[in-house]
């Protein structure tokens, strides 16, 4: 996890690496809702967080991740306590393979 200042969720810059931390508001199986003294953010945690069960309603964490397509792709997760779980990598755009690509002339 790179050491990212935490930012106000209303002044997360797009497309960009963030570092946001709040109280988890509401869950929606593998999203949930971080809230700040500023706004909400939907963050998107991956299967790390299928079935609802990785966070609870009202617990404080610190999420990094990409902001981007009006929503946190979550990286990390740092609890109260301190534990850190990788949820996977932030993804950027898609990436396309050449066989992907139309060849013709």
């Amino acid at each position: 996890m790179a050491p990212l200042t935490p930012v106000a969720i209303s002044a997360m810059p797009a497309s960009s690496l963030v570092t946001i931390k709040g109280k988890v508001a509401e869950i929606y199986g593998n999203k949930f809702v971080l809230q700040d003294d500023s706004g909400k953010a939907l963050i998107e945690t991956g299967r790390a967080g299928e079935g609802g069960t990785l966070v609870s309603r009202d617990e404080a964490v610190t999420v990094q991740g990409r902001f981007d397509d009006g929503f946190v792709r979550a990286s990390y997760l740092v609890r109260q306590d301190g534990r850190t779980e990788a949820l996977g990598p932030p993804k950027g755009p898609p990436h396309r393979r050449f066989e992907d690509f139309d060849h013709r002339p």
